[in-house]
């Protein structure tokens, strides 16, 4: 295995468009590293650099000590797994798996040689490494029962397993993942993540994975990197990006439901005051930088709310959208000048058209700034 490195890496394509900007990170080895962020954000061109299927405009990629800018893909010693499985319809599960590693021994012509020993253009010792590889990899991924069957034969779930085998068999350096299971369906999604975490601390591998699900990130990655625009807007570890959003967008695009935003300004007292009557009185000894007359936007998560009685509530309106999700239920609420998303408890209730209130638990809000790139105001 070894680590990746890479150094202010740009991608510009013909007519100026940047699609990646200095994108510096430092992927010790064995560590899973997600890249995450909305179509476009530039994360799929960064993995495709590194794999040497896209060219890079300026900077520097290393894999281990060995600086790849000018390195062939096939010579980088890397396995690529992408969405669309890439299997082969007329081999079985077994030569699906052999296939990508003869071919990278440069004896493609010798394939049949994996399950016939009578195939006289491979050593016996060639055919018998295969096939440990295979088994080995048939047995980590569970289809060792499915070594003779077609793709065509298979789940969805089963096919992109063999994909990874496909990956698993080549013992590669870095593995790179381009959203392997965006084509699942939602339970084989969480399977395959477990999967994905198991195999990962089974290998030890250094993996790299683009996804733009922030659950399946949060849930995958020792670290994410969250992208707009072709730009690291923050790296770290799930938690860390989760309680310490560097700004407002990390803080949008990491948590489901959204985070609650709020525009106003901050009176004497650290009075919040915002349109619709919204008055919160924030923690003094929070957010010692604040000033009166300051414009900040309000950060509040749905978790971080709950139902209030009048005299305590910070936000009332109706409930247009009531979710019952069994051990909790997300309510929309919704007046004349906001709508804000609520995380509660089950058995509250509250039905669509009530009118309802919230209070927010302040010690777990966060504060952006308007102008400064709305980045987030630190706490003390």
């Amino acid at each position: 295995m070894a680590g990746v490195r890479l150094e202010s890496v740009g991608k510009t394509y013909p007519g100026g468009v940047r699609a990646v900007d200095g994108v510096s990170l430092d992927i010790s080895d064995g560590e899973f590293i997600v890249l995450v962020g909305p179509s476009g954000c530039g994360k799929s061109t960064t993995l495709r650099m590194i794999a040497g299927l896209e060219s890079i405009t300026d900077g520097d990629i290393f894999i281990g000590d060995r600086r790849v800018n000018d390195v062939a893909a096939r010579d980088r010693d890397i396995a690529m797994v992408f969405q669309d499985y890439a299997l082969y319809p007329h081999m079985s599960v077994g030569r699906n798996l052999s296939f990508g590693l003869l071919r990278r021994r440069r004896h493609a012509s010798r394939i049949k040689a994996v399950f016939s020993s009578s195939y006289r253009g491979a050593s016996r010792k060639e055919r018998l490494d295969i096939q440990s590889r295979v088994n080995e990899a048939a047995v980590v991924l569970g289809l060792e029962d499915l070594l003779d069957r077609r793709p065509r034969e298979l789940s969805g779930g089963q096919r992109q397993r063999v994909a990874l085998g496909r990956a698993i068999v080549r013992d590669p350096s870095v593995f790179l993942l381009d959203e392997p299971l965006s084509n699942l369906d939602a339970k084989l999604r969480g399977e395959m993540r477990t999967e994905l975490r198991r195999l990962h601390r089974q290998l030890g591998a250094t993996m790299v994975h683009v996804t733009h699900d922030q659950e399946e990130a949060m849930t995958l990655g020792d670290r994410l990197l969250v992208m707009k625009d072709g730009v690291v807007q923050q790296g770290g570890p799930p938690a860390q990006l989760y309680e310490q959003p560097a700004n407002r967008f990390v803080a949008s695009f990491i948590g489901t439901p959204e985070m609650n935003f709020i525009e106003g300004v901050i009176e004497d007292g650290l009075m919040f005051k915002a349109d619709g009557e919204v008055r919160i009185q924030l923690p003094k000894d929070r957010w010692p930088s604040l000033s009166v007359g300051q414009q900040i936007t309000l950060g509040i998560r749905p978790e971080h709310l709950e139902l209030a009685s009048d005299g305590d509530a910070m936000f009332t309106g109706e409930a247009d959208v009531v979710e019952q999700l069994g051990d909790r239920t997300d309510v929309i609420l919704a007046n004349d000048h906001r709508r804000m998303t609520a995380r509660i408890a089950s058995g509250s209730g509250l039905r669509e058209g009530d009118s309802a209130s919230l209070r927010a638990d302040l010690s777990q809000a966060h504060v952006f700034a308007v102008d400064d790139g709305e980045n987030r105001i630190a706490t003390k």
